[in-house]
Parts: structure tokens; sequence; C-alpha cells
């Protein structure tokens, strides 16, 4: 088991969320970055589908109660355990009574940490993802609070024997760089309404950047930038939306939906950002500039392809590091 040491609503149990059920008024929610929580649990073990926690309030504190193994990823945050300095994105073998503090981040938003054997809260229509909005899921269906006691799931006696394991996926370092510039990149590809939007609108919207206002949260960003106008006043019913959509209300600054989003809207849609470059967004913090890359179909395909393809050959070299293969 875990003890939470400090208090913070938006830290959350998550796992890679419940897909399938936005007919019924369910979003998806899981981690705002798949990708951090996916390789945290092979640095330590466990598959995809294990729950951590998501922290975008720091510093985020737990006392170990037993023996595990745990690995921090995402953000670029400094970790100290009892007092002593790690690095990020590695395994590490903990005993119990240790401390564990992740501090604020000095590149990026959030952090995820995994445990050997993951967090072992009740499922939930698939999931063991938090959905805040709906108060379900995860730990109790809220953010953690100080003096939270979370039970893991049982790991293998030769898992937690072992650890030091770490790794840097490929796109990292040239995203810290570009978010250390303060504005990144994340690619979209035309929605439903795009052609109602007036040529001059579509134009500022893949040339000039938008930033992120503190207006955001796991539902989604406020952007702030030029305005985006259509070519005439346009009605719509409401319709069904997904995690990246970007919405242009009256005001013309867009909203980007995210793991939270609302199952359905009626504002037109100008793009969706594609769900490989989901993760940059969860890693920009409020006063990021996002620009943003055009791209069509086959290219989103083949770039979360190629994104799904490291994710399986980091996993495979992890395990076989490890000796669980």
């Amino acid at each position: 088991m875990i003890e939470v040491l400090s208090t913070g609503a938006p830290n959350v149990v998550q796992d890679l969320g419940r897909p399938g059920h936005l007919g019924i008024g369910v979003g998806r929610s899981g981690a705002m970055d798949a990708m951090a929580l996916s390789l945290a649990n092979a640095l330590v073990g466990n598959e995809d589908v294990a729950a951590g926690i998501e922290i975008s309030l720091f510093p985020f504190r737990v006392r170990f109660q037993c023996e595990t193994v745990f690995a921090c990823t995402g953000s670029d945050s400094r970790l100290l355990l009892d007092g002593n300095l790690l690095a990020p994105w590695w395994g590490r073998r903990v005993k119990a009574g240790e401390v564990l503090v992740v501090e604020r981040p000095r590149r990026g938003a959030r952090a995820y940490l995994a445990f050997a054997g993951g967090i072992d809260v009740p499922t939930v229509l698939g999931s063991r993802s938090t959905d805040l909005k709906c108060g379900f899921g995860g730990w109790e269906g809220r953010g953690l609070r100080r003096g939270d006691v979370l039970p893991l799931g049982k790991a293998p006696a030769a898992l937690l024997r072992g650890s030091g394991l770490g790794l840097i996926p490929g796109d990292l370092p040239a995203f810290w760089r570009d978010l250390s510039q303060g504005c990144i990149a994340v690619r979209a590809v035309p929605a439903a309404e795009y052609e109602w939007f007036s040529a001059e609108a579509r134009a500022a919207f893949t040339t000039t950047p938008y930033k992120v206002t503190p207006d955001a949260n796991r539902q989604g960003y406020r952007l702030a930038g030029e305005a985006l106008a259509l070519t005439r006043p346009l009605e719509l019913l409401s319709h069904g939306i997904v995690p990246g959509t970007i919405q242009v209300p009256p005001s013309g600054q867009p909203i980007i939906q995210l793991a939270e989003a609302n199952t359905c809207g009626g504002y037109p849609k100008i793009a969706t950002v594609i769900e490989a470059d989901l993760w940059r967004l969860a890693q920009a913090p409020a006063g990021c500039e996002l620009r943003f890359v055009p791209v069509d179909q086959d290219q989103a395909i083949a770039v979360s392809q190629a994104q799904g393809l490291e994710r399986s050959l980091l996993r495979s070299s992890i395990a076989l590091m490890a000796g669980r293969s």
C-alpha cells in the first residue's frame, strides 16, 4: 500500500481510460498523457492497462507502506526519495517507510507514478480511471487527499527484487527543448466544419500561435489568439465529440476537448488534434503556445502506427533486459 501525504484534488488515479461508452454519455477519462503512463507501467513490469497516479499539483508526497518498485514518467520533475535525488523515467525499488516527493516540473505539466502490481481499485465499466465529472471510478470517484491509503495489486517477488531500468522516448528531448522555448507543435486534421471558416481564419489557425489560458484542466483547454471567424452564421445540432476536438464558440477563441471531454457539443469544429499528439497537449502548461500543423488522415494514421511500434519496442526491450520475457 501507499499513503498520500499531500492534498491535491487534481491528482487522480487513472489508467488508459474507458472507451466505447460515448453512446451512453460516459467519456473516456484516463491518463492525459497515455504514453507516459504506459511506459511507467512497462518500467515496473505491469501491463499497459494498470492504474497509476496522474499528478498535476505539486509537490506530491507518498509514503510506501510495503516494498515495491515504482517509476515516475511524464514531466521533467525532480524526485526525492528520503531526501536522495533521483532521475525521472527510471524504475526504482523502495522499502517500506520510505517517502517519495515529486517536485514541481522544470518542464511539462503532469507526472505519472506507476507501482508494481498497479493500484488495486475496483473497475467501473471496464476501467479503474477516475471520472471527475460523474464522480465514479478511481479512488472513491475523486481526487486524492492527505491520508488516503491506496492498495497495490500483487506483484511477483522476483520483480520486487529488480530495478534500475530507465528510458527516454525518441520524441521527448526535442519536445522538452520546444517546451523550454514556450511553444510546441501539434498535428491536426480538418474537422467537419473546416470549410465553413473563412480563408483568413483557416490561414491564421495554422500560421499563428494560440496560447493555453489558465482556464485549462482535464476537460479541455481554452486558447487565446487570433479569432477564427465563420463565413456566415452556422447553427448545429449537438453532435458527438472526442478528445482532441477543437471547437470554436462565437468568441472565435478555440477550445480543445481533452480526456474528460464532453460527449457531445454544438460549436463548429475547425480541426481535431491527432491522437498521437494528445500527450503533447497533456504536458503543455498554462501560458505555453501551440502551433497547429495540418496533416491528412493517412498521415495521422501513419504517425499513430509509428508511435505504437516505438512503444511496443520499448516495452519489449525493458522486458528483455529485466528478464521478464
